[in-house]
């Protein structure tokens, strides 16, 4: 009986950390998100590299847990959102307007992604694939 007890203390544990660890990256991408969409108000993108570093190493940990999904949504959010940016990046140097409708409407999509992250993770529940 007590085995068991600690194994479920143990897991118990282990998901309150990975949770813990969650909403401290959910935290930092939605600063940057927040600072995407308004203007001058960029905190950099140190915040955002620091977040990925975070998902990427305590991803593994995750493993087998609906946690598991909310990393995996995280960085997959950066990246794309990351080649969206480099691809759309031209349109700055050829035409202003354009530039700044696309990267406005990447930071909207970006900033949704990470605000359905947050309500789901509020709910317990997985990111869907």
């Amino acid at each position: 009986m007590t085995d068991v007890i600690d194994v479920e203390t143990t897991d118990n544990e282990k998901a309150q950390s990975l949770k813990s660890v969650g909403w401290l990256s959910y935290i930092l991408h939605l600063i940057v998100a927040v600072g995407a969409v308004l203007p001058g108000t960029q905190p950099g993108v140190a915040l955002l590299i620091i977040a990925l570093v975070i998902d990427l190493v305590k991803k593994g940990e995750a493993e087998g847990t609906w946690q598991a999904s909310h990393f995996s949504w995280r960085i997959r959010s950066v990246i794309w959102a990351a080649i969206l940016y480099l691809v759309t990046a031209p349109l700055w140097a050829l035409f202003f307007v354009p530039g700044w409708i696309a990267w406005g409407l990447i930071s909207i999509w970006f900033l949704y992604r990470i605000v359905r992250g947050m309500v789901n993770m509020n709910d317990n529940r997985p990111m869907p694939r």
